[in-house]
């Protein structure tokens, strides 16, 4: 369709794009993407040496090198780093860039089908559905599916926020943006009601101090088996929003002009709804709370690459996933050997960051 080979005409909008310009600042894209794939691999390797035991750079990457194959790196450290590097350390730093990675992304997708530089993935009431599952289950230790009795409850509760946000928002068979924010915010706030009176009133201290530890956001503990349906469903959920960029694209420059170009844009924007709302809610499963990262990341790359979602999303991808290894690192370091939930950190960052843009957008 010709249609959707003309995204350009949103790149331009400020109202819409947060002030962004199209073609960003200048600077190559393949240049931006080669410095933010650095960033990643810089943190992700800080990520890995810091820590109760310190590694030295090299050491980590020698371990890395000789796991992928023995003839890359000779085998010259105590066998005990190896296990802390391969088995404690590089499962949470691989889970942080994919739940960063998500994050992002369905912030920068959000914003696109809202038309609002303010959305983020909290938005949708998903995180506080998720929340709502994995409080039960710690609470009353219902633990009938063993180590995955939390993800899958905090799925199943994602799930239940998706439908109901999306049944709430629907009027005569359309989904406006007004009602879909005021769904997802009422959703929201019932659902977080909930999960702190399930904390409040449990019996047992130990269960309330772990469900309001997964309610602030935090991936300690991570391992092998915790990581791959998150990082599959990232990884498809991102390549199927690369696919129909074009289309975000054309959202940008508001329903009409979209649906003059042949956009049924009540169809594709509940589509997308869904597919956003299924990874938020398979990363929150993993990782609990964690706000602001699908806030800040989507502005600071339009800033970067501009507001074209076939080069933005990309370099969102890579950007939320170093920023939430480096806030992962921060927290385990902070007040060690003690651990800040890796949330509270994100909101100390990203309440501010929502205030000023507030602020920016509001009427002069």
């Amino acid at each position: 369709m010709t249609g959707l080979a003309e995204p350009r005409v949103s790149g331009d909008r400020a109202p819409v794009t947060g002030g962004a310009r199209s073609r960003g600042p200048g600077i190559p894209y393949p240049l931006v993407l080669a410095l933010l794939a650095g960033l990643v691999l810089v943190a992700a390797t800080a990520g890995i040496a810091a820590g109760s035991v310190s590694l030295p750079p090299g050491q980590v990457w020698g371990i890395l090198l000789h796991s992928a194959h023995p003839a890359l790196a000779a085998p010259d450290w105590p066998p005990v780093r190896e296990t802390i590097v391969l088995d404690v350390r590089l499962p949470r730093v691989l889970l942080c860039a994919v739940v960063g990675a998500g994050l992002s992304v369905c912030g920068m997708a959000l914003q696109a089908l809202v038309r609002n530089p303010l959305a983020d993935p909290m938005l949708l009431g998903v995180s506080s559905g998720a929340t709502v599952g994995a409080v039960l289950v710690v609470v009353f230790h219902m633990a009938w599916f063993g180590r995955f009795s939390l993800p899958l409850a905090a799925f199943g509760g994602a799930l239940l926020a998706l439908v109901l946000v999306y049944f709430l928002a629907r009027s005569g068979g359309r989904m406006t943006t007004v009602r879909l924010v005021l769904a997802g915010v009422a959703t929201a706030e019932v659902l977080s009601a909930v999960a702190g009176y399930l904390v409040i009133t449990s019996k047992d201290p130990h269960s309330a101090e772990s469900a309001m530890r997964w309610m602030l956001g935090g991936l300690a503990g991570t391992t092998w088996t915790v990581l791959w349906i998150p990082a599959a469903a990232v990884l498809a959920g991102t390549a199927v929003l690369l696919g129909l960029s074009r289309r975000l694209n054309l959202l940008l420059a508001g329903e009409e002009a979209a649906a003059s170009l042949g956009l049924d844009v009540h169809r594709f924007r509940a589509a997308l709804f869904v597919l956003v709302a299924l990874m938020i809610g398979t990363v929150v499963a993993v990782s609990g709370s964690i706000g602001f990262v699908g806030l800040i990341m989507p502005h600071v790359v339009r800033l970067l690459v501009g507001a074209d979602h076939r080069r933005a999303l990309p370099a969102v991808a890579l950007l939320g996933a170093a920023f939430l290894i480096a806030a992962d690192l921060a927290a385990r370091i902070l007040i060690s050997p003690e651990e800040i939930p890796v949330g509270i950190l994100t909101a100390l960052v990203g309440g501010p960051f929502f205030l000023y843009l507030m602020k920016r957008k509001a009427p002069r």
